[in-house]
């Protein structure tokens, strides 16, 4: 995917089967809240103890049986190679859904719950100014005054920027805007099932790794971005067209037959890559919201229910609290 991704690594079922994103690279779709464990490239087909090999050398010429035996090593290699790169979309699916599913409940949790957190700051530097007036103790007021300077923070850049952009840059309604499409911010923290099925079966047909040459890669990744943003919305219709539009298009270049270097070339390609995931997943994970969504894999939705009953509740305690001090 573009931004890449993996599928939820919280769907509760399909963490790593990786679907979902918005990026360049490929996207992943998760199920569980957990970072997919990440697929290890294929050991060499051909080693007796299936460890690391290398590339197998050339047979003496008019040594037909040694040549036969190269040939064949070289299809299982490619087998081997193919195998790995379908497991490496699937991870990369599931990271970019979880991606997407931690990056819609950010925007959501700052959206529903932001207004309460004020309020009960606001509450906070009351009920310290409430307590300093009536003691008049010295660190009752320093208090009151550190409360006080909490609600007034300097303006961070979402502030500044009126929305549009944020520290990891713009966000993607500002993207959308700017593209000219309609802006349509996410609802709800994880797309539906259909949402996601749509977005994996599309992801897995017009990845950049299936790209053969350069042209070829370029067009998968400019698609690809789109396909991101697209889910990055939830948005199904357009998923769907975009599928349609796929299936519309070029056919995909013939694969060619790879020398066995190269092929071991790709598999190393493909493991650096793994381990590049891997890292994302993990950041991803152990980050605030990330932890958050664990805390309820099945439905990250109603974790924003759950927060927002607690904190009404906080309000109204602390304003009962105020009203007996001003009383």
């Amino acid at each position: 995917m573009t931004n890449s991704h993996a599928e939820n690594a919280q769907d509760g079922q399909d963490r790593p089967d990786a679907a979902d994103a918005s990026g360049t690279a490929g996207t992943p779709s998760a199920p569980t809240p957990s970072a997919p464990s990440a697929p290890a490239a294929p050991a060499d087909p051909y080693a007796p103890d299936g460890s690391a090999a290398s590339p197998p050398s050339d047979a003496p010429d008019g040594d037909e049986g040694g040549r036969a035996d190269q040939d064949e090593a070289t299809q299982r290699l490619a087998k081997a190679v193919g195998a790995a790169e379908q497991a490496l979309i699937e991870f990369e699916i599931a990271v970019e859904t979880f991606r997407v599913e931690v990056e819609n409940f950010s925007r959501l949790h700052h959206q529903r719950l932001g207004p309460m957190y004020a309020r009960l700051d606001e509450l906070d530097a009351q009920i310290a100014e409430a307590v300093a007036a009536r003691t008049g103790d010295p660190e009752d007021i320093r208090k009151a005054r550190e409360a006080r300077a909490s609600v007034l923070p300097m303006p961070n850049v979402e502030e500044l920027f009126h929305g549009w952009m944020g520290s990891e840059g713009l966000f993607p309604e500002s993207q959308a805007m700017l593209a000219e499409q309609s802006v349509q911010p996410p609802q709800k923290v994880r797309p539906s099932e259909e949402t996601r099925k749509v977005y994996r079966d599309l992801v897995r047909k017009a990845h950049p790794d299936l790209a053969r040459d350069d042209a070829e890669r370029s067009r998968r990744d400019a698609f690809i971005a789109r396909v991101n943003m697209a889910y990055g919305r939830g948005d199904e219709a357009a998923l769907r067209e975009l599928m349609r539009e796929w299936e519309a298009g070029p056919a995909p270049s013939v694969e060619r037959l790879s020398e066995s270097e190269e092929l071991y070339a790709r598999l190393e390609w493909l493991a650096e890559r793994k381990e590049m995931l891997a890292a994302v997943a993990a950041e991803l994970e152990e980050s605030a919201i990330g932890a958050m969504i664990k805390m309820a894999p099945q439905d990250p939705d109603a974790l924003l229910d759950e927060i927002a009953e607690k904190l009404l509740a906080d309000v109204a305690g602390r304003e009962n609290y105020l009203a007996q001090l001003v009383g």
